[in-house]
């Protein structure tokens, strides 16, 4: 009679027909590797429908915070503290209405000293205040911080790092492009959106 401890391996002595354990685990494997890619497609095709079907910041739209309380008040350049970022909708200059129907419409707005500024950055502010989509261009995640020593915003779900003077650069970290930027004018004191965003905001076009 063969002793347990002279079958050798689990193989061995598998029943005909079966898989390998080792077999078994590649499936498995294989399958779970199936599963986050179609998790991962799943998400990107949402995220692009959501890009195709949200209402676009436009033109003439004037912005508001974030999360303000209370009657929704237009920004103006003072309400903005120097090197302190500030999130923000557009307000929908027809309806009056924040285009809040889309997380890609949010934007972070950010004054700096106008002598700190090249030409082309001035170009695109408003007396010292750069607006740039807050979503970061690696997976999604919401740009918010300043980094005063480095000049540079910060995402922190993967370290991506942008420069706001050079027209939202990757300055570090995995972002595959610049984060998008959004020209801005200024009428009477209100921050005034002057155009287009750069590029599609989001993680769409990764890849």
């Amino acid at each position: 009679m063969m002793k347990l401890q002279d079958m050798g391996t689990a193989e061995a002595v598998q029943t005909p027909g079966m898989p390998s354990r080792r077999k078994i685990f590649r499936m498995a494997a294989a399958g779970a590797a199936g599963l986050v890619g179609g998790m991962a497609l799943s998400a990107r095709v949402a995220h692009a429908e959501e890009a195709s079907s949200a209402p676009r910041v436009a033109i003439g739209d004037r912005l508001v915070e974030d999360d303000a309380e209370g009657p929704l008040t237009p920004l103006k350049v003072e309400d903005l503290t120097v090197g302190r970022p500030l999130l923000a909708f557009a307000l929908n200059a027809e309806t009056g209405k924040p285009r809040t129907e889309s997380r890609l419409n949010k934007i972070v707005l950010l004054r700096l000293p106008e002598a700190e500024l090249d030409a082309e950055s001035k170009a695109l502010s408003a007396g010292g205040v750069l607006a740039f989509s807050a979503i970061c261009t690696h997976q999604g995640c919401e740009i918010k911080t300043w980094m005063k020593s480095e000049k540079v915003f910060a995402c922190f779900c993967h370290s991506s790092k942008f420069n706001p003077t050079k027209r939202g650069a990757v300055a570090g970290g995995p972002a595959p492009r610049s984060l998008p930027a959004l020209p801005l004018r200024l009428e009477g004191d209100q921050l005034v959106v002057a155009g287009e965003f750069s590029s599609p905001p989001g993680s769409m076009l990764q890849g």
